[in-house]
């Protein structure tokens, strides 16, 4: 049996019907990003999203308070993805990265 059966027993597919840019949308109106990348890593039924957010917002502030600050924005939608990965940047430390 695999276990994944029994995840999709608790939790039907219906339950997970986010999208990648309901998500872009929100982050944008909150959080005014220079760049902003959304991905659906759940094979398109809305349950598991990467993003990688950059953001003036997040300027002073400690990797735990961006991720608090994303969270908060994604509130609503958060509660029906099954995994949510973040990773957040000033834009000084995004224009150091590339």
């Amino acid at each position: 049996k695999h276990p994944l059966l029994s995840f999709f027993r608790i939790f039907p597919a219906s339950t997970f019907n986010m999208s990648a840019t309901a998500i872009e949308t929100k982050l944008k109106s909150a959080l005014s990003p220079t760049h902003l990348e959304v991905k659906d890593t759940s094979g398109g039924c809305g349950a598991s999203f990467e993003v990688v957010i950059v953001s003036p917002a997040f300027e002073g502030k400690p990797l735990l308070a961006r991720h608090r600050l994303v969270n908060d924005t994604l509130a609503d939608e958060i509660k029906g993805i099954h995994a949510f990965s973040q990773k957040t940047y000033t834009p000084e430390q995004w224009a150091a990265k590339q």
